[in-house]
């Protein structure tokens, strides 16, 4: 194509198809061979996702007073919000994590199973079985404490970890802490054992963020924040601001900002966003300092979920709120219209849109 003839050149029309959400750009596909052939470009791939990497949205579990049916609602502050359905697991599952577009599901009426798909190009792919059984792997239900997905967007590639205290069959937990870990390149799972005595919330143990090739959970009396480097299966323990360990009655949220470690610290009137600028020696640095005063009543249940350089994303019993970084505006996004027998940030990821292909 050329501008000349009355047509913008290739390179403009990629860069404004690279802005379009996943599912757009797949109706596209049928507009000519070149539009066909981009979601399998290497160079257009690699574009989108760095665009997408900008404009994380937050992904809420909606279920209805019965608990049986649930729907995944997306709120996003540029798209608006839309609703996106799994069911072509042909499963009732459970999003566990979420990372770079792709969501890791366990299965509800079948433990032990898992998906990893991504819920924009509705590929997916089934885990295979760990060899262990469930019920003498994890305490106390049988679920593993934590769960983990880190995918690496330059490779293509994704590891599942699943974590928790061993409880052999009849017997109390005897203080071993398991974790698996599956690779999608050898599709098998490899196990380690370690000693922690960790103990994590729930929110503590949804926001879990992969920088760094590792995976990151903070514990539940945010002293500081425990680490999984999954390129050779070691635990690390990473400080945390003095600020955040040493201010009584604040919250403190692990949450990731363009590629860093950031924990976001609420008090009655304000939120501080601070971020990891070295990984290495665990230097912070105080990016932002928000007022909470125009939502005062709110903020004993407020919970930050997804951030970026203009934007924070929160959810309450009821809503999803935006607050614009720039011009200090806070918004609604999205509210619950009938009862929900949960609350939203209980079951809020942060997510993104992404090219990421899970077979």
């Amino acid at each position: 194509m050329n501008s000349r003839d009355g047509f913008l050149p290739d390179e403009v029309v990629i860069q404004v198809l690279a802005r379009l959400p996943v599912k757009y750009l797949f109706r596209a596909k049928t507009v000519c061979k070149l539009w066909y052939k981009l979601s399998s470009d290497k160079y257009f791939v690699q574009l989108y996702n760095e665009v997408a990497a900008k404009n994380s949205v937050v992904l809420v579990e909606v279920s209805d007073s019965s608990e049986l049916k649930s729907s995944l609602i997306c709120a996003d502050n540029s798209w608006g919000v839309s609703e996106l359905s799994l069911d072509f697991l042909k499963d009732r599952v459970k999003v566990r994590a979420s990372c770079n577009g792709l969501l890791c599901c366990s299965s509800i009426p079948d433990k032990g199973v898992y998906y990893v798909c991504n819920p924009m190009t509705r590929e997916f792919r089934l885990l295979p079985r760990s060899r262990e059984r469930p019920v003498t792997r994890f305490c106390p239900d049988g679920e593993a404490t934590l769960v983990g997905l880190g995918c690496n967007l330059s490779v293509q590639k994704f590891n599942v970890v699943l974590a928790g205290y061993h409880r052999t069959f009849g017997h109390r937990p005897d203080g071993t802490f398991i974790c698996t870990v599956f690779d999608s390149d050898t599709n098998k799972w490899r196990k380690f054992v370690s000693f922690q005595d960790d103990r994590f919330t729930l929110m503590n143990r949804n926001q879990v963020v992969f920088v760094h090739g590792s995976l990151h959970w903070l514990t539940s009396v945010c002293s500081y924040i425990l680490s999984l480097d999954l390129n050779c299966d070691v635990w690390r323990k990473i400080s945390l601001p003095d600020e955040v360990i040493y201010s009584a009655g604040n919250r403190a949220h692990l949450l990731e900002l363009d590629g860093c470690l950031s924990v976001i610290q609420i008090s009655e009137e304000w939120m501080k966003i601070w971020a990891m600028k070295d990984y290495e020696s665990e230097e912070w640095h105080l990016e932002d300092r928000v007022s909470l005063r125009c939502i005062r009543g709110m903020v004993p249940g407020i919970f930050p979920i997804s951030q970026t350089r203009e934007h924070v994303f929160l959810a309450t019993y009821k809503q999803v709120l935006v607050h614009q970084r720039k011009s200090r505006v806070w918004k609604e996004l999205y509210s619950v219209k009938n009862s929900s027998p949960l609350p939203l940030w209980f079951s809020a990821h942060a997510f993104r849109t992404s090219i990421f292909s899970c077979n």
